[in-house]
């Protein structure tokens, strides 16, 4: 605020709203197939997204019991990358592995 407007009364951030918006989180999920190998998708689960190799394995698991698993929540940017990471991994290594995103 400079001089003149201290002195006058008047803050030119009055009308400036203080809330800072969190960004979107997206969920991001692995899905069943029956081709890709199991210990691959552990691989991803633990390069891509970090798991330890416990996690990893129930995750896993749970993709192949249930058809979908869940991998973790991330601002869409990254949620993004990280579907394109998996899907580049997989066909690079000939698996038709599907990861997808949604809004959470």
């Amino acid at each position: 605020m400079g001089r003149r407007e201290r002195e006058a009364g008047r803050d030119p951030w009055a009308n400036v709203e203080d809330e800072i918006k969190e960004p979107a989180m997206y969920k991001v999920f692995l899905h069943n197939d029956h081709y890709t190998a199991m210990d691959f998708v552990v691989d991803i689960l633990m390069s891509v997204f970090g798991k330890p190799f416990e996690e990893a394995s129930r995750i896993m698991l749970l993709v192949h019991q249930e058809g979908l698993g869940l991998c973790g929540v991330y601002p869409h940017d990254i949620a993004s990358t990280k579907v394109d990471r998996v899907h580049y991994l997989a066909r690079k290594n000939g698996f038709p592995l599907k990861c997808s995103m949604e809004r959470e």
